[in-house]
């Protein structure tokens, strides 16, 4: 069974909120309600209905709107209030481009060979992974390949990089929800991460850039297919 305690990666490390208080858990319920589609693009977020959901007070629930709203997951918006955030179509294929190149430059950083040390501990947390892709639990298999993501990228030893990664994958939860709550790209992604893995043994660098480059397109398209559907 997979648990969170169990994970060479703590879930509640960045770019995860922390889940020790009730601030922490709403946002990272709130969270996961964006990235797997319970919450839609234009959606309203209502004070009074998060202080009775989460049993909390309203300065509390105003603070996890701020949270939200740093996390690039909501707009707050005159007279409206909190929605969650939509993309144009230029929007996404921007944020997407910058990811491409800050991911690919990263995968362009990482020294070769890799200390054997640290690649099994991303080995470990891959095996977390294969285990909650098997299980269909959506909520590990996002939490997990954050852990994921955040242990590759580690690897170039440019920390100010590996958090601009995080931030900008964080920016694009709103957009992942199409392909996130699909079997079939979660099993796309594990085997993807394995692909990852045996380009970093064969100190394969080419295979590795093209790699992390690809793994990005599937939550790209699918959300731009599923907008072109609603329009």
């Amino acid at each position: 069974m997979v648990s969170a305690t169990s994970l060479p990666i703590s879930l509640d490390a960045d770019p995860a909120p922390s889940a020790t208080d009730a601030l922490g858990a709403m946002v990272a319920a709130l969270e996961e309600d964006v990235v797997f589609g319970r919450l839609h693009p234009r959606e309203r977020l209502v004070e009074d209905e998060l202080m009775a959901r989460f049993d909390v007070k309203r300065h509390v629930a105003r603070e996890a709107l701020a949270a939200l709203d740093r996390m690039g997951l909501i707009e707050r918006r005159k007279n409206v209030g909190a929605l969650v955030r939509s993309f144009s179509p230029q929007e996404v294929e921007e944020l997407y481009e910058l990811r491409g190149m800050l991911e690919t430059e990263a995968a362009r950083k990482i020294p070769l060979p890799v200390d054997p040390v640290r690649l099994e501990r991303l080995v470990a947390i891959q095996h977390q992974h294969d285990a909650a892709v098997a299980q269909g639990h959506a909520r590990l298999v996002f939490r997990i390949n954050l852990a994921f993501h955040q242990e590759l990228f580690s690897l170039t030893g440019n920390e100010t990089l590996r958090k601009a990664i995080a931030e900008y994958a964080r920016q694009t939860h709103p957009i992942r929800f199409a392909s996130l709550v699909s079997a079939d790209y979660r099993e796309r992604a594990r085997q993807e991460h394995w692909q990852m893995i045996e380009a970093l043994r064969a100190q394969d660098r080419d295979s590795l850039v093209r790699l992390c480059a690809e793994h990005l397109q599937p939550s790209r398209n699918a959300y731009l297919s599923a907008q072109a559907q609603r329009l």
